[in-house]
């Protein structure tokens, strides 16, 4: 039996509490914060979206950054590993569209309720406002961590560090573990906002906030070259772009933010081909063709939409329908498939779902996620150089590797 010490109480921090206590460990949950799980609280608009009910390759597939490291934390510990927890816990579960799996309840509390629970009954200590200044490493060896303020010392056998990343800083994520690693030697690779709106450059993106589309296409270019395309929803901003298809994009266009003009498309009516919907409009077009083309085209796109289209078609909003060119009606329907954004930049840290980038995974163990530079410590969730795509996959990746750091401690 080893004295346990994990500096962070969020999903990685609160899971591997409880398998190091299941297995026999006296744990101790250090968190800065006055309770539990304050991100958690906040993933998947409230409702916690917990994993994804996908098949392994799929896992793998949604993983962006260094998806081999995690071979044997997924199947050592896989999504129905976690499904199977919440409901052996009491918590139920649901699968929603792109097997997203949810508590039945809606309620990312009773996520946390849940593990909380558990900890509890396992006798985890855990402290809050507890903040850690440093690690205590000796000839390779970690024996403790020091504590901030009262620079009080607390040893331990082993220490998992499972501090999250640089986004939400709100709830306490603000790179310590980055620091801790750092001291004793560790790489950290370059750290980016991922899973993050986007800034746009046009004017005219104002007039859309709160304007939210389902069903179309997003298509990213760097240069002229696509790097992301994608089907779903998105939503408009005062500042620009998010929802579902704008935050997975981010993840592929950081790597090519410092490389010069990054653009993006958006397929109003990806079901349809150019022929097809100008087949829809020339129909549309007969019937109204004594109308202003203004008030001609209400049963194409939303109400907020049809300025701005209006005007990125060129053709004068008071122009008769019945005096409209096949070259403007064409025009027209390239707009609709090819609505055209320049993207500024991506948003901070404060909006971001996760951190790209972290400690290099090159220098942890993958099978026990113990550091190659101290014995006796070990790495969780987000703090590592790991990142993955919306849909329940980032918080697998702390599940897993939580699950791989408790279960390695002898």
């Amino acid at each position: 039996m080893s004295k346990v010490i994990i500096i962070g109480g969020g999903a990685a921090g609160m899971l591997a509490g409880i398998y190091a206590a299941r297995n026999g460990h006296r744990v101790t949950i250090l968190e800065k914060n006055e309770k539990l799980g304050k991100k958690l609280y906040i993933t998947g608009k409230g409702r916690c979206n917990i994993t994804n009910a996908c098949d392994m390759e799929t896992l793998f597939e949604h993983v962006m950054t260094n998806s081999k490291f995690l071979y044997s934390s997924f199947y050592s510990y896989n999504n129905f590993d976690v499904i199977d927890l919440f409901e052996s816990l009491g918590l139920k579960t649901k699968i929603e569209r792109g097997n997203r799996v949810f508590p039945q309840s809606d309620k990312s509390s009773d996520v946390i309720g849940a593990l909380q629970k558990e900890l509890q009954q396992l006798g985890v200590s855990i402290h809050f406002g507890s903040e850690v200044e440093d690690l205590l490493v000796e000839d390779g060896v970690c024996k403790g961590v020091r504590l901030k303020g009262e620079k009080k010392i607390l040893s331990a056998e082993a220490v998992i560090v499972a501090t999250g990343g640089l986004s939400y800083p709100t709830t306490g994520s603000t790179g310590d573990g980055y620091k801790f690693a750092k001291n004793i030697g560790h790489t950290i690779t370059e750290c980016n906002p991922s899973l993050v709106p986007f800034n746009i450059k046009e004017s005219f993106i104002k007039e859309l906030q709160g304007l939210s589309l389902k069903n179309i296409q997003v298509t990213v270019y760097s240069k002229n070259k696509e790097i992301y395309r994608n089907f779903g929803e998105m939503l408009f901003t005062h500042f620009g772009v998010s929802g579902p298809v704008i935050l997975s994009a981010s993840s592929y266009v950081i790597p090519y933010l410092k490389k010069g003009e990054i653009t993006m498309t958006i397929d109003l009516k990806p079901a349809l081909t150019e022929e097809q919907l100008d087949a829809r409009i020339l129909r549309d077009f007969e019937e109204l063709r004594n109308k202003q083309f203004k008030n001609a085209i209400d049963n194409l796109l939303p109400r907020k939409l049809i300025p701005i289209i209006i005007s990125l078609s060129g053709i004068d909003p008071y122009k008769k329908v019945n005096t409209i060119t096949k070259d403007e009606r064409l025009n027209l329907v390239h707009t609709i498939k090819n609505m055209k954004l320049s993207v500024a930049s991506i948003r901070s840290y404060n909006e971001a779902v996760i951190t790209k980038g972290g400690i290099s995974v090159k220098e942890v163990n993958p099978s026990t996620m113990e550091s190659k530079y101290a014995k006796g410590l070990y790495f969780a969730g987000e703090v590592l150089d790991l990142d993955a795509l919306t849909g329940g996959f980032n918080l697998q990746i702390a599940w897993s590797t939580a699950y791989t750091a408790a279960t390695a401690i002898e």
